[in-house]
């Protein structure tokens, strides 16, 4: 970098700094300490470059669906795993950095919002379904039963995705204030919920090609169902409220 280069990223550094939104009440600690920070400097160097928050949302996803792709088609092995999990890594904090850009450019688009969202809804439910082919042809004896987990976990992260955007789309309606309120939250909620976040999700893929895999991605699945239950009990209670 020159100069000018280095004194420009830092400006838009400081700027995302003072713009960040805040987070949901209590959201995952990776996605708040870590994803957001790595998706500020992705912000910063994609703002740096041109990129449109449109474009960064095809950055993030060509990130994510690389390692889907990978996971159904090529077989397991411990440096597959490791690829996988920057891949998706990267994906997810490509994902952060799509709304960093367009509120440096002074607020987003609804189509950008709508294009951020169909990714998402795509990427939670495939990665869960290449788990399941990747599984299936390329580890051997395999209990069938060990292949229901990965579907039962597509299930439970699109309906939890599913749920948490029709909250703000109900209470928008409503002129209810969104969850996505600034400094929401504490440290310790934060920390509790970290099972449930997809940056430790992606952060397990490491594990592919390994037996520990199946125990981390299997207890992860248990927490999710657990979190899905609890939370749609307070969400219908919310409804209730709303209405």
């Amino acid at each position: 970098m020159t100069a000018t280069t280095t004194q420009g990223f830092r400006e838009t550094m400081k700027r995302l700094r003072s713009a960040q939104k805040g987070h949901a009440r209590g959201a995952p600690a990776y996605s708040v300490y870590v994803n957001r920070r790595i998706g500020r400097v992705l912000a910063a160097l994609a703002h740096g470059w041109g990129l449109t928050p449109n474009q960064v949302t095809a950055v993030s996803a060509l990130h994510t669906f690389a390692a889907i792709v990978l996971l159904a088609t090529v077989p397991a092995s411990a440096w597959l795993g490791i690829l996988v999990a920057i891949l998706l890594v990267l994906g997810y904090a490509w994902d952060s950095a799509d709304g960093q850009v367009a509120r440096l450019r002074g607020g987003g688009s609804i189509a950008g919002e709508w294009l951020d969202h169909f990714v998402d809804a795509a990427k939670i439910s495939s990665l869960h379904l290449a788990v399941a082919i990747g599984l299936f042809r390329f580890v051997p004896d395999l209990p069938p039963v060990i292949l229901l987990v990965p579907l039962w976990f597509s299930a439970v992260a699109t309906t939890t995705f599913f749920g948490m955007l029709l909250n703000d789309l109900l209470k928008g309606a409503r002129g209810i204030a969104s969850t996505h309120v600034r400094g929401g939250g504490t440290a310790r909620r934060s920390l509790l919920l970290l099972p449930t976040d997809f940056g430790v999700l992606c952060l397990s893929f490491a594990l592919w090609g390994t037996p520990a895999f199946l125990y981390v991605y299997g207890a992860l699945a248990l927490v999710s169902t657990v979190f899905l239950a609890a939370a749609s009990v307070k969400w219908f209670r919310d409804m209730r409220r709303a209405g």
